[in-house]
């Protein structure tokens, strides 16, 4: 028997806590790489796209060993999406006369991200796209539970970029480094099982993206992210494809109460509380992650 949350034929919503810690988890390119905030609230924020591309290189890696077919990536760094389109039309695949319906069924099953977030594939040249294709999984922006405090740290290097500034006596650059001492954020995902049946997604990539998003910062490690952590992970199944019942009546069950006037530092001046009482009989609560 399937586990509710590896049914692709039920509604599926989830909430997730992420713990960082000395680190940056989300940096704005339009603020010099500080981390995003809510300028109204001061809540820190990150972004929908940043876990999408975290998802997408951790599938990429667990697929590495052991290539299996239908989990390539669309949105991968150093390959333009319009040569994916014209993947579908080549000689190995579809071939030159196919339709671009034949095109975007072949790119869903091609590609994971496809299958999973949908694409927009109408660029490229004339009768080498693919459409455009509804993603049955989307992730909300995450949100602090309390604000936050962007620290700016200046920080030396004794190597010099250039050569000449090597030979004119240049010893040091200076370089700066942006973090979030502490924060814990709070976001939602929802999986549409009508949508799902539309892109082909299976078992199989319901098990691939849970294992993705559980091991998705343990593969993420660099000089601004050291300490992102996944704290929670609670996944409502509903045993009906289009829900037995509200999403927000579901997500609200769990509530996360902060240190009050005290200042964070650890996920242990949280209280994260998760009500299963009441909880409609034709909804499963699976617990992935605390």
């Amino acid at each position: 028997m399937t586990a509710p949350h590896l049914d692709p034929h039920r509604k599926i919503d989830f909430t997730f806590l992420i713990e960082a810690r000395d680190s940056n988890p989300n940096g704005d390119p339009d603020a010099g790489g500080m981390p995003r905030t809510d300028p109204v609230s001061g809540q820190g924020l990150i972004t929908d796209v940043a876990l999408k591309r975290k998802i997408r290189n951790t599938v990429s890696l667990l697929n590495e060993e052991d290539k299996q077919p239908g989990y390539d990536i669309y949105v991968e760094a150093g390959v333009a999406l319009n040569a994916q389109h014209e993947r579908a039309y080549a000689a190995d695949a579809l071939g030159s006369d196919a339709s671009q319906l034949d095109a975007q069924q072949w790119m869903c099953a091609t590609f994971f991200d496809v299958r999973m977030f949908g694409a927009v594939m109408t660029t490229g040249k004339k009768g080498r796209q693919a459409g455009r294709v509804r993603g049955p999984l989307q992730l909300t922006f995450s949100r602090s539970v309390d604000p936050i405090t962007p620290l700016e740290y200046g920080i030396t290097r004794v190597t010099p970029t250039k050569q000449e500034d090597v030979d004119n006596g240049k010893v040091t650059e200076m370089g700066t480094k942006h973090i979030v001492p502490y924060g814990l954020y709070l976001g939602e995902g929802h999986f549409s099982a009508p949508l799902a049946a539309r892109t082909g997604v299976t078992s199989k990539d319901l098990e691939m993206f849970w294992r993705a998003f559980t091991l998705m910062f343990d593969h993420d490690r660099a000089a601004a992210r050291g300490e992102l952590n996944l704290r929670g992970l609670y996944v409502f199944a509903h045993d009906d494809k289009y829900g037995n019942a509200p999403a927000r009546q579901l997500l609200d069950r769990v509530t996360v109460k902060g240190p009050g006037d005290a200042t964070a530092r650890s996920y242990s001046d949280y209280q994260v509380e998760v009500s299963e009482d009441d909880l409609p009989s034709d909804v499963t609560l699976v617990r992935l992650a605390g």
